[in-house]
């Protein structure tokens, strides 16, 4: 939970200011759609990780994670988030679902060089413990 939740806090103070002078939209427009989206996300996040961090250690044995299976866990997470949030934003700002897309992949990409630096360093600070082997 604390991984989640200072995620989508530090991400928050960094892209609502970015996103509204990119998009020329009102702070409070911007705003709902960063929280909702942030919350969601949030859900999203927790649920990912956990079953990422499953087929991991599943498939290679370990959660650690090299460079290239980090950058498919940023990019896969950031997809899967694209499609949820996308109609919402079209729906909330008034805007066709074309632009919708364009803002939620502005965002996204954001997100994805965000997620790949933050959960790097999260890991190096909070590294999940690797289970006991039996001997």
């Amino acid at each position: 939970m604390r991984h989640a939740i200072s995620f989508e806090v530090l991400a928050l103070l960094i892209v609502t200011p970015m996103g509204v002078w990119l998009f020329d939209k009102p702070l409070h427009e911007i705003g709902v759609v960063t929280i909702v989206s942030a919350s969601i996300a949030t859900g999203w996040n927790y649920l990912y990780n956990l079953g990422f961090d499953h087929a991991l250690r599943r498939l290679r044995g370990t959660v650690r994670k090299t460079v290239p299976i980090r950058v498919l866990h940023a990019v896969t997470f950031e997809i899967g988030l694209l499609f949820v949030l996308m109609p919402f934003i079209a729906w909330y700002l008034s805007i066709s679902l074309m632009e919708a897309f364009l803002i939620d992949v502005s965002f996204a990409l954001f997100y994805l060089i965000y997620a790949f630096v933050f959960n790097w360093v999260y890991d190096v600070i909070f590294p999940v413990p690797e289970p006991a082997r039996p001997s």
